[in-house]
């Protein structure tokens, strides 16, 4: 996906719990290497604002997800 806001942050989803919130803690405990405490809220924000799809697809517009 193009335009990732974090393309240097790596996240493996593949093989891990398909969990909601699995999913989400992994992106933020990564995110908290490089991203300020504001731009985590907007990640958690954007990405429980809608179903499980939304929640994917803000992961991968985010950061590189494997």
């Amino acid at each position: 996906m193009k335009d990732v806001k974090f393309p240097n942050i790596k996240v493996q989803l593949t093989g891990t719990d398909g969990n909601a919130f699995s999913i989400l803690g992994k992106v933020i405990k990564t995110l908290k290497k490089e991203a300020t405490v504001d731009q985590i809220k907007e990640f958690q924000e954007e990405a429980m604002s809608g179903d499980y799809n939304n929640l994917l697809m803000t992961c991968m517009k985010w950061v590189d997800v494997r």
